[in-house]
């Protein structure tokens, strides 16, 4: 801790450029003090090496507890989520087997929706096939029926035009004979 300096050579260059011995003396007397004080507060804020590898090995100590700690948090983390990953895993197979029996609903009463669709459907078709083939025979028996009504007035009017014309011939070959 001591400074060491050749304190006569300073006092006699001191002397060299005009100061008297006494003065230089006090002069370099105030310098060692001045030094010595300014070591002193210097080595207060140091520290020796022992004290420094004992700080060291303090902190060195200290960061392997935390890496320590750190590693077992990091299990304990990734294992919580691994459990927490299982449990989404089993969540969603839940929610896909429930979608999918959803589907499965939605398909089979589609379907069932779609046959009864196609069975209301065919039945509208066979109800209006009876209704068309009901109408068509309502039809061609009223054909049948204005026909033989047709035939049977043109039989009278025939046989109305026959009297007429036989009745006329009467008269007439009457008055043929009469004259």
């Amino acid at each position: 801790r001591k400074v060491y300096f050749d304190t006569h050579a300073l006092v006699c260059l001191l002397e060299e450029k005009g100061f008297t011995t006494q003065q230089s003396e006090v002069i370099v007397s105030a310098l060692v003090k001045i030094m010595d004080t300014n070591l002193d507060m210097i080595y207060k804020d140091m520290v020796t090496k022992v004290q420094q590898e004992i700080a060291l090995q303090q902190v060195m100590s200290h960061i392997a507890g935390v890496k320590k700690d750190m590693i077992i948090l990091e299990k304990s983390e990734f294992s919580a989520l691994r459990s927490e990953n299982e449990k989404i895993k089993l969540e969603l197979q839940q929610i896909k087997k429930q979608v999918m029996d959803e589907i499965t609903k939605v398909r089979a009463d589609n379907k069932l929706n779609l046959n009864l669709e196609k069975s209301r459907v065919k039945e509208l078709h066979a109800q209006q096939d009876r209704a068309l083939t009901q109408t068509d025979r309502k039809i061609d028996t009223e054909v049948a029926d204005l026909k033989t009504m047709l035939e049977t007035h043109k039989l009278d009017n025939i046989k109305y035009l026959a009297g007429s014309v036989f009745t006329c011939l009467t008269v007439a070959l009457g008055f043929y004979r009469l004259w």
